[in-house]
C-alpha cells in the first residue's frame, strides 16, 4: 500500500524547567513524506531523561533512514534489529549513575502492508476511524494498570491513584534484561483513519474520548484539530508531546472482504435437505421402473424368438 499523510505534530514544556520528551522526525522536520515516527519521554526525576529519550529516537530513527526499505512489508524482526540498536546506543550513553537516566519508547511506521505499531512505558499510539472512534489504544505499560487488571483498582479509582505515573517498562542502559516491548500489526488502514502519539503529558488533561472527540470532530481541520489539543493541554505540568497523523488516501488497499451471506433461519435449513432428497427419491424411482420396463422388453422378446 502506498499513502498520502498530513502530519502535524506539537512539542511543549508543559510547567517543567526542561524539556525530557523527544521525537522523531524532530519538531518542525516532520513532512508528509515521513512515514517513520518515534517519540519518547525520558524518565524525570532520574539522570539524564533527556539523553535517554534523545538517544532512543535518534538511534532508532537513523537506523531506519539507513536499512529501510519502503516497497517492502516491515517486520517484527527489522523492528527488534533497530530496537537492540537503540539500546546499544543507550548502553554507550550509562553514566553508571545509581538512579539510571530511562525513557518510554513509542514507534509507529507506515509500509507496504500496513502499519507497524509498538511501544514501551505510557507514552500511547492511537488508531482513529470517522464514525467508528478509536479501533485500538495501546495499553500502558504502568502500576494503575496492573492493579487494574489484578482487580485491585476500578476505573475510576485509578483516575485518582496517588502513583498512576509508576511506569512498570523502560527503557535503561546497562540492564541484563532488557524491557520488551508490545507491537501491534495493523492492516487495515482506510483513507480518512487518524494516527496519534503522544507523551503522558497529553494525557494529563485529556482522556481518550476527549482525544477522540477532538480529532474525529468533522467540523475541525486538522490545523484546528492539534491546535485544539494544544490549547487543552495548557495547563498540564508535565512535558506534552504529540504527532497527528492523518491518512488522506490510501493506494493498492486490499477491498474490503465481502459480508457473509445470511445464514436460513433453522425452519428453512431443516426444509431445504427434504426438498432435495425428495427430489432425488423421485428421480432414482424413475430410473428403477425404466430398468425394470425394460429387462420385462428383453424377456418378452428372448421368449418371442424361442417360441417362433
Amino acid at each position: 500500500m502506498k499513502y498520502m499523510l498530513k502530519v502535524l505534530s506539537m512539542f511543549e514544556m508543559g510547567q517543567r524547567d526542561n524539556q525530557e520528551d523527544y521525537m522523531f522526525p524532530q519538531p518542525g522536520e516532520a513532512t508528509d513524506e515521513c512515514r517513520d515516527f518515534i517519540l519518547c519521554d525520558g524518565m524525570g526525576g532520574h539522570d539524564s531523561g533527556e539523553v535517554a529519550s534523545n538517544a532512543v529516537c535518534c538511534a532508532m530513527g537513523g537506523y531506519l533512514l539507513d536499512n529501510g526499505k519502503d516497497d517492502a512489508p516491515f517486520t517484527k524482526e527489522a523492528f527488534l534489529e533497530a530496537l537492540n540498536f537503540a539500546y546499544s546506543e543507550l548502553d554507550v550513553r550509562d553514566t553508571k549513575a545509581v538512579k539510571k537516566m530511562g525513557t518510554t519508547m513509542t514507534f509507529l511506521k507506515f509500509h507496504k502492508g500496513g502499519c507497524f505499531v509498538a511501544h514501551i512505558g505510557d507514552s500511547r499510539v492511537y488508531h482513529l476511524r470517522p464514525s467508528q472512534g478509536i479501533l485500538f489504544e495501546t495499553r500502558d505499560h504502568s502500576l494503575v494498570n496492573d492493579l487494574i487488571k489484578i482487580g485491585e483498582l476500578t476505573e475510576e479509582e485509578a483516575l485518582d491513584f496517588p502513583n498512576r505515573n509508576v511506569i512498570t517498562r523502560c527503557m535503561q542502559p546497562g540492564k541484563e534484561n532488557r524491557c520488551r516491548a508490545d507491537v501491534k500489526e495493523i492492516t487495515d488502514v482506510r483513507e480518512g483513519d487518524y494516527f496519534f502519539m503522544c507523551s503522558d503529558g497529553v494525557n494529563e488533561t485529556l482522556d481518550s474520548n476527549s482525544l477522540a472527540e477532538i480529532i474525529l470532530s468533522p467540523s475541525l481541520t486538522d490545523e484546528e484539530k492539534i491546535e485544539a489539543i494544544r490549547m487543552g493541554t495548557e495547563e498540564a505540568s508535565d512535558n506534552h508531546t504529540a504527532f497527528l497523523v492523518h491518512v488522506i488516501s490510501v493506494e493498492g488497499a486490499p477491498e474490503p472482504v465481502a459480508e457473509p451471506l445470511e445464514q436460513p433461519s433453522p425452519a428453512h435449513a431443516a426444509a431445504v435437505p427434504v426438498e432435495s432428497n425428495n427430489k432425488k427419491s423421485g428421480v432414482k424411482i424413475f430410473a428403477v421402473v425404466v430398468v425394470v420396463l425394460f429387462f420385462l422388453a428383453a424377456i418378452a422378446s428372448l421368449c418371442y424368438f424361442f417360441i417362433v
